[in-house]
């Protein structure tokens, strides 16, 4: 039985446990393809195809693995939904899965996946590894989003550019030109953008937390302090 509600799941997949700003893990594509938005949700969404499928998966055959298999049928089952989902984006992507290359394979490598599927769907019923699944990839591509928001917003001026290569033709309008003549800021695009970008959206998220712990120690009461009067009865010799 899973040890934790359903409410906790998602908190910790969304915030508490994110693994991006938290767990620090799949940081190579997290960093490599967050140039805009429409990678960033490309690779997102191809993530929580693979996390999903591979935590639903695991959850059913847990009580069927011995442990000496264990973590060579959960890499066997991770490469057959990222196969698939690779297949989907060469059908209907084709575009955005040149763009993002190798990174679409590599997500067999994300160590996102595989702790997923070792720590919780191993040991958890199906419909909590799910959730799990869906929560830990929502989380991980919140922060690709966003990632990819401020690197294309600081690189070139612009939102939502090539949507269209996610979206189809109907997008080509969903650019949103924020800056008139703006000069492309490279370092913003190039990878040292990407780690001060991810840099900021860590601390931001380290200033937060201790905001919620101070004000949630601000609302307890506070300890009595000093001596009490104890009464005596009775004689002492």
């Amino acid at each position: 039985m899973a040890t934790k509600s359903l409410r906790e799941i998602s908190l910790d997949g969304l915030w508490n446990n994110n693994p991006a700003l938290v767990q620090l893990l799949g940081l190579c594509p997290l960093l490599a393809v967050t140039g805009s938005v429409v990678n960033a949700l490309g690779l997102g969404l191809a993530t929580m195809m693979v996390l999903v499928g591979s935590n639903f998966a695991v959850s059913l055959i847990r009580n069927h693995v011995p442990d000496a298999v264990r973590l060579p049928a959960f890499v066997m089952i991770i490469a057959s939904f990222t196969t698939v989902a690779e297949l989907v984006m060469q059908a209907f992507t084709y575009e955005l899965y040149q763009v993002l290359g190798i990174f679409i394979p590599l997500i067999v490598t994300n160590c996102a996946i595989l702790g997923r599927a070792d720590a919780f769907a191993c040991k958890n019923p199906v419909i909590p590894s799910i959730v799990d699944g869906f929560m830990m990839a929502l989380g991980f591509t919140t922060v690709l989003i966003i990632l990819g928001a401020m690197r294309e917003i600081l690189g070139q001026g612009v939102l939502f550019s090539n949507m269209q290569l996610l979206f189809g033709p109907s997008a080509v309008n969903w650019k949103i030109e924020l800056f008139s003549n703006y000069p492309d800021f490279l370092f913003a695009i190039l990878p040292p953008g990407a780690f001060m970008a991810m840099g900021i959206l860590i601390a931001l998220k380290n200033i937060i937390d201790g905001q919620i712990k101070a004000a949630a120690e601000a609302t307890k009461a506070p300890l009595e302090v000093g001596g009490k009067r104890v009464r005596v009865t009775g004689k002492i010799s």
